[in-house]
Parts: C-alpha cells; sequence; structure tokens
C-alpha cells in the first residue's frame, strides 16, 4: 500500500498517518525525518543537503527525491509506505510520479482530508486562550497568525495538488471534520474501494480457445474456383501443345512441296 495525505495544516495528517502506518503495517515517511537520516548517516546526498540547510536554504527537489528514492527501497517499506510533507508541489508530485515508475511502483491512492479552515483557526484561538488562562505557554503552532500563514502557502502551493491526483484518478477526499475514530474509519472504507477498483481494471486472462479445423467443405466458393483454376492450368497446356506440333507439321510438308 503506497498511500499520500493532502490537506492543510491542523487537518489531523500526522494523526491518521500513524494510524495508517499500524493498520496496514507500512512504513511513515517524513520528508523531514528522512533529511536528518540522511545527514546523520552522513550519505552523499545527504552531506550535499546538510551544506544547504546549513545556508538556510531550501533543499532541491532533486536531492529530495533521490532521498526518497533510497528510503522506499528499503526492507521496512516492502509493504508499501504513506509520504508525510511531500509532495508539497505539482513539480514534486511529477518528480515523484517519474521515481517511482522507473522502480516499477505506483500510489495506491491520494487521500485528501477536507476540512474548514475558519474552524480550524477557532480551534487554535480557542487552545491557545485555554493554555495562557491556566498560565501555560502557548506553543509557537497554536499561534493562529503562525496558522493562518502556513494555511495561506498551503493553498498556493499543495492545494493545486488535489485537482492534479484527481485528474489521475487516484484522489480519495474524507471530510476531516469528523472525530478522529470516524475520519480512518472513512479513510480505510476509501482505501478498500481503491484496491477493488484497481482489480477491476487488472486484466484477466481464461483458458485459451480451441479453434476448431475446418473441413474441406467449409472451404469459401471462391477459394474453391481458385483451386479448379489452378487444377485446369496443366489441362490447358497440355491442349496447346499438339496444336504447335500441328503446326510445325504444316510447315515441314510446304518446304518439302518446293522442293521438288
Amino acid at each position: 500500500m503506497r498511500l499520500i495525505l493532502l490537506g492543510p495544516p491542523g487537518a489531523g495528517k500526522g494523526t491518521q498517518a500513524n494510524w495508517l502506518a499500524e493498520r496496514y503495517k507500512i512504513a511513515q515517511l517524513s520528508t523531514g525525518d528522512m533529511l536528518r537520516e540522511a545527514v546523520a548517516k552522513q550519505t552523499a546526498i545527504g552531506l550535499k543537503a546538510r551544506d544547504i540547510m546549513a545556508r538556510g536554504e531550501l533543499v532541491p527537489d532533486d536531492l529530495v527525491i533521490g532521498i526518497i528514492a533510497d528510503r522506499i527501497q528499503q526492507p521496512d517499506a516492502k509493504n508499501g509506505f504513506i509520504l508525510d510533507g511531500f509532495p508539497r508541489t505539482v513539480a514534486q508530485a511529477d518528480a515523484l510520479e517519474k521515481l517511482l515508475e522507473s522502480l516499477g511502483m505506483n500510489l495506491d491512492a491520494v487521500v485528501a482530508l477536507i476540512v474548514d479552515e475558519a474552524i480550524l483557526v477557532r480551534r487554535i484561538e480557542t487552545r491557545a486562550s485555554e493554555m495562557q488562562a491556566k498560565g501555560q505557554a502557548v506553543r509557537t503552532d497554536d499561534n493562529p497568525e503562525t496558522l493562518r500563514s502556513r494555511i495561506a502557502a498551503y493553498r498556493a502551493l499543495t492545494e493545486p495538488l488535489i485537482d492534479y491526483y484527481r485528474r489521475k484518478g487516484s484522489l480519495r477526499t474524507v471530510d476531516g471534520m469528523e472525530p478522529i475514530g470516524q475520519v480512518s474509519a472513512a479513510i480505510g472504507r476509501q482505501l478498500a474501494a481503491a484496491k477493488a477498483e484497481s482489480a477491476k481494471k487488472r486484466p484477466t486472462y481464461g483458458a485459451p480457445k480451441i479453434v476448431k479445423k475446418t473441413s474441406r467443405k467449409a472451404v469459401p466458393r471462391r477459394a474453391g474456383l481458385r483451386k479448379a483454376k489452378k487444377a485446369s492450368k496443366p489441362a490447358r497446356k497440355a491442349k496447346r501443345k499438339p496444336l504447335k506440333a500441328k503446326k510445325k507439321s504444316k510447315g515441314r510438308k510446304a518446304a518439302a512441296r518446293r522442293k521438288k
């Protein structure tokens, strides 16, 4: 099972990704974790990424794809994987598709969590005010302004992927505003439906057809006529030979008379 989860910040992708990894025994792959792991192992790609991140720059797509290519071929991803945080743009989705094709793989489904962004912001505001009332420090990701800016970035860069995968026929949508358990159940139903549709598209091979030999009587009329013509040719040639012989004999008699 190879999956991608789409949805704006705060939609619950991380929670559902954890559930999917447990449910289907697949690897949960986060681009951030993969980058840090590659840097820690000091792989060739990891060293390049380390220098770029040290400069405070974004890691180019080709390096991220290279890290994903190495990661999805590891033993724990044999049963499949769920990509968390990638792709974020249509260009990254194109690069991912080419990578999977080169490895003989394909995506089983892309699940988009559909949420009401205004409600998400209100939830963050409520949670932040509750934490302040208790005298607790508000986390940076519980800042409504931060969430609004992240949602705006999602709309500009990542939301076009919904249409991208819809055109390819791999998109599945789920109401992300339902309780966590109901969202998980809905994702499970969508994946079961995707698996059933994929099975229908596979070619089926039945028993070979037995071709009966046609008898001579079943030969078409035209074919029979052609055979008859071929058979008659020698007979016509045989008739022509005596005629040629007669002509030659007449010629000899006339020559003999002239000599006399």
